[in-house]
């Protein structure tokens, strides 16, 4: 016990005064490393918000500004730009690249249940079968809909 006759934790008894620690001390220690670290993750936040900012702001100072009709106009490999740049692509173009997204990450999900599915047993098993089964589903209606049908437009 120390001088205020709390109990000692690193002394086991020998000390006393400000030697001894006491529950009070370590639990000032935890709060500090607690605080440390959420002080290095706003450090990191703010350097990877300011840092980006800078390098951009920076590069618009340095570099030259000679805007011309010629530099302004639509890159086309070399060619002479026909029609607009603006048009419209038909919406399956973007539901063929959605489908590919959604099936490219099962496989993200996929490949760490595979290396670990030993330890979980299973309860993974089931959960695997379960998010599989969904995956499938949204396959079977897009084959419905015939979304992954390629046609010339």
């Amino acid at each position: 016990m120390d001088l205020n006759g709390s109990i000692c934790y690193n002394c086991e008894g020998n000390l006393t005064g400000s030697a001894c620690r006491t529950a009070y001390d370590l639990g000032g220690e935890e709060v500090e490393k607690y605080v440390n670290s959420y002080v290095i993750v706003t450090v990191f936040l703010v350097l990877g918000i300011l840092f980006p900012i800078f390098v951009l702001s920076l590069g618009k100072l340095l570099r030259p500004h000679k805007p011309a009709p010629g530099k302004e106009m639509t890159y086309e490999s070399g060619n002479v730009p026909v029609g607009d740049s603006q048009i419209r692509f038909n919406v399956r173009y973007y539901l063929y690249a959605l489908m590919f997204v959604v099936f490219d990450v099962e496989t993200v999900f996929l490949y760490p249940w595979a290396v670990a599915y030993k330890q979980m047993g299973l309860f993974a098993l089931v959960e695997m079968v379960i998010f599989a089964g969904l995956l499938l589903i949204g396959l079977l209606y897009a084959w419905k809909k015939k979304v992954l049908q390629w046609n010339s437009i």
